[in-house]
């Protein structure tokens, strides 16, 4: 299976390791839209979240349930070894393709 990373497993990812303990779909999805700028449907994020779970790059649990969720339960998830690994890579190549190019792209 394929380690290289797309751009949006590497928000993902980056969400992910922000968040830490309250890594939840929801709060990624609010996080990526909040810093990337850019909307993320719930089907695309899920399917993402399977994704790298399927790859070893992210792993899940299930958290108890609270009367504020009505009973309903949510998965936390965590960046894998293997996940950090691949992130590395993708965000070292970017890191050598962006070098010296900062007139051209500015600043963040």
């Amino acid at each position: 299976m394929s380690d290289a990373l797309g751009e949006f497993e590497q928000l993902v990812l980056l969400a992910i390791l922000q968040l830490d303990a309250g890594a939840h779909a929801a709060r990624v999805r609010e996080r990526i839209e909040e810093v990337a700028s850019r909307r993320v449907t719930r089907g695309a994020l899920y399917a993402t979240l399977d994704r790298l779970t399927s790859k070893g790059f992210t792993e899940w649990e299930v958290e108890e349930s609270t009367p504020e969720r009505g009973g309903i339960p949510r998965r936390r998830f965590r960046v894998t070894k293997a996940g950090l690994t691949a992130l590395r890579r993708s965000y070292g190549a970017l890191r050598t393709l962006a070098h010296g190019l900062e007139d051209v792209l500015g600043e963040a």
